[in-house]
């Protein structure tokens, strides 16, 4: 009869580890956005669409 294999523990996490090592090496380059930036980028864009709807009824 064959032999069934053994299951690792730790399975899991060594395959996770290329994600975890693409996630951990940001680039230098990369353009960084500061998040309250967006937050504001976002509720600027809600009033503007509320305006035009207001503005503009269907």
């Amino acid at each position: 009869m064959a032999q069934q294999k053994k299951t690792k523990k730790g399975e899991g996490f060594h395959s996770a580890a290329g994600l975890i090592r693409y996630f951990d090496s940001e680039e230098e380059t990369a353009l960084k956005i500061d998040p309250k930036l967006v937050i504001a980028f976002c509720i600027g864009i809600a009033i503007m669409l509320e305006v035009v709807r207001y503005l503009y009824p269907t």
